[in-house]
């Protein structure tokens, strides 16, 4: 291609890459335009989820988004910044959105749905959202913008966890239908919850099997104090009640029991009890998947359905955090990060596209082994003289089978 450099060094990319930022709104707005077709004016469930992306770097710059926060996948604390994608119900990406690294969930959903309302003309929109992104004081944002030219704007989002506490009383007389599903009212919404028995089982058990094992500790280290008491002596330190508080306080933590297991600060000797009530209370969100939304005719059933159907863009960040390799990212520059986003989403549309026509022509390979069988063909120059012969590599039939599948001419 003319004015292609013989040799693509990294200062070409950065280049590149700064060039598609002097555009973005351009390429943005076209990509758009490539993706409405696809979408359905009366009905589209729009799915909207984060994630963190690590970052390498502690040069300070201006405007600078690699802020530390707690990371998704580490489990720390990490220099990162924030990405969300918007996608389909048919697991097609429409847009991407780009944080520091500190920002608050709940603070970046108006923007994303009033971009989603302006690239796409859509009538209604029911947006479905994990339970980090639902502050129950935003809600009347939300629903505002569904007066906005004459749209309708729904939304199915999970309750967070710290709101189960108001929920005691609704879970308590509860009566769920053979389904498995019950809804009642919160917060002014419909309140729609799903209940699985089985699953409400293994996590009561494995609690009290758990609060069992450190009351066995517990009982061991009396024993042992009891024993010191009566005059017996041990290899090793002497024990102490300080010590078995210190000991029994901390592992209580680390298990995440401080609401069942209370060791009794104020006692002479080492002492603690188990708070049944605070048990019984946990055993009423087992199994429940809480979920408000303001759709007037999903059905129960549906409702939990859609919300469902979020674990799809969750694998989406795999595939961008595996197969695409988003992580981690050494620019600096804001900018540099944004168009190394932007890039990446671009590959994870064409890997959901390339999903979409593999599915849709019954084929049942994945795109990560589409991926690779392709990648198997190469191309050959051989340069005699004046003479340039180009071949390709012999083409093997589940390979013309993908072209096919993808409507792709062959490129050979």
């Amino acid at each position: 291609m003319s004015g292609m450099p013989e040799t693509v060094t990294h200062q070409h990319l950065l280049r590149a890459m700064d060039a598609l930022m002097d555009k973005v709104d351009h390429v943005e707005a076209e990509l758009a335009k490539q993706i409405r077709p696809l979408v359905d004016r009366d009905l589209t469930v729009v799915f909207y989820d984060l994630t963190t992306v690590r970052i390498h770097g502690e040069a300070k710059v201006d405007d600078d988004m690699r802020a530390f926060g707690m990371n998704k996948e580490t489990g720390g604390i990490a220099r990162q910044f924030v990405l969300g994608v918007v996608q389909t119900a048919e697991g097609l990406p429409l847009m991407h959105t780009v944080h520091p690294g500190n920002v608050a969930e709940t603070k970046t959903l108006q923007a994303m749905l009033a971009a989603v309302l302006q690239r796409f003309p859509i009538e209604r929109v029911i947006l479905v959202a994990d339970r980090g992104l639902l502050s129950l004081d935003n809600i009347d944002a939300l629903t505002s913008l569904a007066e906005q030219g004459g749209r309708t704007l729904e939304f199915i989002l999970a309750v967070p966890a710290r709101r189960y506490g108001d929920l005691v009383e609704t879970f308590r007389n509860m009566a769920f239908e053979t389904d498995g599903l019950a809804e009642d009212r919160f917060a002014g919404q419909r309140l729609i919850v799903a209940h699985d028995p089985v699953r409400a089982a293994e996590q009561g058990d494995r609690r009290r099997a758990r609060i069992a094992e450190l009351e066995a500790m517990a009982e061991k280290m009396v024993g042992k104090l009891d024993a010191q008491d009566a005059g017996e002596t041990t290899k090793g330190r002497g024990a102490s009640d300080r010590g078995a508080y210190s000991r029994f306080t901390r592992a209580v933590a680390e298990a995440d029991l401080t609401r069942f297991l209370k060791a009794d600060l104020n006692a002479d000797r080492f002492s603690w009890s188990v708070d049944d009530d605070a048990i019984a209370e946990a055993e009423l969100f087992d199994g429940k998947l809480a979920l408000i939304t303001n759709a007037p005719d999903l059905t129960p059933s549906e409702t939990v359905a859609r919300y469902k159907g979020l674990a799809d863009t969750e694998r989406g960040f795999r595939v961008l955090k595996s197969d695409i390799e988003i992580a981690p990212v050494h620019h600096r520059l804001p900018d540099r990060i944004r168009a190394h986003a932007l890039i990446c989403f671009l590959a994870l549309l064409l890997y959901r596209v390339m999903r979409m026509r593999l599915k849709a022509k019954g084929h049942s390979a994945s795109p990560r082994t589409a991926l690779d069988l392709l990648e198997r063909i190469q191309q050959h120059v051989a340069r005699i003289g004046p003479t340039i012969k180009t071949t390709f590599t012999r083409k093997q039939p589940e390979q013309l089978d993908l072209f096919t599948a993808l409507d792709l001419k062959t490129p050979f």
